[in-house]
């Protein structure tokens, strides 16, 4: 019969050889790896990611603020060298001859109060562009319509009261400079009835 073999003790320089330490975790090893200027270090790189983040976050909502200002500012934006401005426009009594070819009374009696107020507007424009208007006529068979004539001139302007009085007289200004500027001394009329158009005859 065969004899039972007892386990033998394991002797002590076998324990000394084992690479597990009794009583110690891996992790414990690891962590002693890791010094504090590590530790340091590495708490100053994510500090500084963090406030790479918020400056960043930062000046892209500065940047979106600033295109929506930039982009809004212009509606709120007033010009006042602009003629098509909304503006407020006192009222002008005109003091030249205004003639209505439709009717024999007095300019005052049969006049409108727009029609005055136009006609008086673009008397006060012409004159500051250092024109001097000589009389207004109120043709027969058109609406609306004045003709507007200019001491020096040959020819008369053609106007309508549903545009603005500046942009008128703007218009007719450049015309006539430019009919100068061509030679053009003699013209029949310059129509500045259309937005953005005018002609000359």
């Amino acid at each position: 019969m065969e004899e039972q073999k007892t386990p033998k003790p394991a002797r002590r320089l076998a324990n000394r050889k084992s690479t597990m330490k009794s009583g110690r975790t891996i992790g414990e090893k690891r962590e002693k790896l890791e010094t504090a200027s590590e530790r340091t270090a590495i708490h100053k790189k994510n500090k500084a990611k963090r406030n790479a983040r918020i400056i960043f976050t930062s000046v892209g909502f500065l940047a979106v603020a600033v295109i929506i200002i930039l982009a809004v500012l212009p509606l709120f934006r007033h010009d006042e060298n602009d003629p098509t401005s909304d503006t407020i426009i006192v009222p002008v009594s005109p003091t030249i001859e205004i003639i209505d070819e439709a009717s024999s009374l007095t300019n005052e009696e049969h006049l409108t109060s727009r029609m005055k107020e136009f006609i008086g507007q673009v008397e006060a424009c012409f004159r500051e562009l250092g024109y001097v208007p000589v009389k207004a006529v109120i043709p027969v068979g058109v609406i609306r319509e004045v003709d507007l004539y200019l001491e020096g001139q040959s020819g008369y302007i053609k106007m309508i009261i549903d545009r603005g009085s500046g942009v008128s007289v703007e218009d007719a200004d450049r015309m006539i400079r430019y009919l100068a500027s061509i030679g053009v001394e003699e013209y029949q009329y310059i129509d500045v009835r259309l937005e953005r158009q005018a002609y000359w005859r």
